[in-house]
C-alpha cells in the first residue's frame, strides 16, 4: 500500500479535456517556453557562468523524473555541489528527512549561487526546454521520480496522466511550507478540477509568489 493510500483523499478522476483545449494548452506550452527560451537567453548564459565558477561541476544538472511518456531528463540549473547524492548517502539524518519528504530544509549541499537560484526560482528556468519538447508543461502537477511514484499507490495512474508543470497549485498556494500529503492532494485537487481558466489564473499568480519567495527555500 502506498503511503497517500492511508490518507483521506476521497476519490479524484483523470484530467478530463477536450481535443481543442488539449490543443490549447499545448499552444500556450509552445508558444511561452519558445519566446521564454529566446528572451531569457542572456540571462541562461550568464547563470550558468556564474553556477561554473562558484563550484565544480556542469551547470546545467539533469533530474530523472516520470511523466505521461514514460522518464524523461528535467533540466535545472545546477545548486547543489558536486557528488550530492553521494554526500546524501552518507549521511543517515538527511537521507531519512529525503525519504520522508522528498525535499531537506536548509540542505547543506546546496552551492551560495544555489541558494540564490533557488529561493528565486531560477534554477527551473531550463525546464523551459522540457516544455517545449511537450516532456512538461508550463502549469501542471509537481514533478516526481520513478521511486516516488509508489508512494501514491491507486493514484499512481493518474498522476501519469497529466504532464508535470514548471509551476502549479501547489507551488503557487503552498510551496514549500506544505507536507508532503498535502502536496500531493493539491495536485490531485488541480487534476480534478482543471481548466483552461483554472490554468492561466495559476500562471498570473506564479511570478508574484516567486517574487514574495513565499515559502522558498
Amino acid at each position: 500500500m502506498g503511503l497517500i493510500e492511508s490518507k483521506s483523499i476521497g476519490e479524484t478522476r483523470p484530467m478530463r479535456m477536450s481535443r481543442f483545449a488539449a490543443a490549447i494548452k499545448r499552444l500556450i506550452d509552445i508558444l511561452g517556453s519558445a519566446c521564454g527560451l529566446v528572451l531569457l537567453f542572456p540571462l541562461f548564459v550568464f547563470l550558468g557562468l556564474l553556477v561554473k565558477i562558484d563550484s565544480d561541476g556542469p551547470a546545467i544538472y539533469r533530474r530523472r523524473v516520470v511523466g505521461p511518456k514514460g522518464e524523461f531528463d528535467a533540466f535545472k540549473f545546477r545548486s547543489m555541489c558536486n557528488k550530492a547524492e553521494a554526500k546524501l548517502q552518507a549521511n543517515p539524518r538527511l537521507l531519512a528527512e529525503f525519504a520522508k519528504n522528498y525535499k531537506l530544509v536548509n540542505d547543506p549541499r546546496v552551492t551560495r549561487v544555489g541558494r540564490i537560484l533557488r529561493i528565486t526560482s531560477l534554477d527551473e528556468l531550463p525546464q523551459l526546454l522540457n516544455v517545449l519538447l511537450g516532456q512538461m508543461s508550463l502549469i501542471g502537477p509537481r514533478m516526481i521520480t520513478l521511486a516516488e511514484l509508489s508512494k501514491y499507490g491507486r493514484y499512481s495512474e493518474i498522476m501519469l496522466s497529466v504532464r508535470p508543470g514548471m509551476s502549479g497549485y501547489w507551488q503557487t498556494e503552498g510551496r514549500q511550507k506544505t507536507s508532503y500529503e498535502e502536496r500531493v492532494q493539491m495536485d490531485l485537487f488541480y487534476i480534478q478540477n482543471w481548466s483552461l481558466a483554472f490554468d492561466m489564473k495559476i500562471l498570473a499568480k506564479t511570478p508574484w509568489k516567486v517574487l514574495k519567495r513565499e515559502g522558498a527555500h
